[in-house]
C-alpha cells in the first residue's frame, strides 16, 4: 500500500486522536477520509508496538486496517468497545451530528452505540449552528418500495434524492439504498430523528443525536481543539 504524506493540520489531528487509543483497547474504527487519516496513524503505531483490537464500520475500513496490520474482530464477537473514533459531516453546538456521506451510517451507528466513549474527528468547517445547513441528511432504506419510502420522507419536510453511482443506485455494505434528504436548518434534530426512524422502509438515518462525547477539531494552522458534549440537550418534544 502506498501512503501519501498527510497535510500537517490533518497529521496533527490524526496524532491527537490516536492518543485516545490505549494498549489492549477494543476500538471502533470509523469510515471516511478523516477517520482514515487516524487509521493510518494507528497503523504506524501498531508497527511500533501498540497493541489493540479494532472493529470496522465498513468493508473499506476493514480492508485498510488489514493492510495496516491492525487486528480486527467482528462486532458480534465483542460485548462492548472502549472507544469509537469516527468523522462527521456536520456538528452542532450540542455535538449532535450528521453522518453518512461515506455511505456507512448504519454500521457506524451500530458500532458507536457499543462504545464507552465516542470521539469525533473533524476539520473546523464541519461545525454548524444547526444541522441540515451544510449537507443533506442521509437516510438508509431498503430497496423494496424505496420510491414509496421517499414520498413519506418528503411529507416530513425531507426532500429526498436517491444516491447514485454511474447512473445506478448506490448500495451500502448492507445492500441498502441511501436517500439524501435536504431539510434546511433543523431546529430539533432529536424530534426529526424519531419521525424518520418510524417510517416503514427506513433502516437508519444519519442523525446521530446525543451520542458524541468529545469532538476533536483542527484548523488550517494545525491547532487541535477538544469540544465536550454539553450536559443539557434540547428536549425531544421541542418543535423541529
Amino acid at each position: 500500500m502506498v501512503t501519501l504524506p498527510l497535510p500537517e493540520w490533518l497529521a496533527a489531528l490524526a496524532s491527537r486522536a490516536a492518543d485516545e487509543v490505549q494498549p489492549g483497547a477494543q476500538v471502533g474504527l470509523g469510515t471516511g477520509s478523516t477517520a482514515e487519516a487516524v487509521l493510518g496513524e494507528l497503523g504506524r503505531r501498531v508497527a511500533e508496538g501498540l497493541r489493540f483490537t479494532g472493529v470496522a464500520t465498513s468493508d473499506r475500513t476493514a480492508a485498510l486496517a488489514g493492510q495496516l496490520g491492525i487486528p480486527l474482530r467482528s462486532i458480534d464477537d465483542i460485548d462492548a468497545l472502549d472507544l469509537c473514533i469516527d468523522g462527521a459531516d456536520e456538528i452542532d453546538p450540542a455535538l449532535n451530528l450528521v453522518k453518512g456521506r461515506g455511505g456507512a451510517l448504519l454500521w457506524e451507528k451500530i458500532v458507536a452505540t457499543r462504545a464507552e466513549r465516542y470521539v469525533i474527528v473533524a476539520v473546523a468547517d464541519k461545525l454548524v449552528a444547526r444541522l441540515g445547513t451544510r449537507m443533506p441528511v442521509p437516510v438508509e432504506v431498503v430497496p423494496f418500495g424505496w420510491r414509496h419510502t421517499a414520498r413519506v420522507l418528503a411529507g416530513l419536510g425531507c426532500a429526498p434524492t436517491l444516491r447514485q453511482v454511474d447512473g445506478a443506485p448506490f448500495e451500502t455494505d448492507g445492500g441498502h439504498y441511501i436517500l439524501d434528504c435536504t431539510t434546511g436548518a433543523i431546529v430539533n434534530p432529536a424530534a426529526l430523528a424519531v419521525r424518520i426512524k418510524a417510517v416503514s422502509g427506513v433502516v437508519e438515518h444519519g442523525l446521530f443525536i446525543g451520542m458524541a462525547d468529545h469532538v476533536l477539531t483542527v484548523d488550517n494552522a494545525g491547532i487541535v481543539l477538544t469540544l465536550d458534549r454539553p450536559h443539557q440537550r434540547r428536549a425531544a418534544d421541542d418543535p423541529i
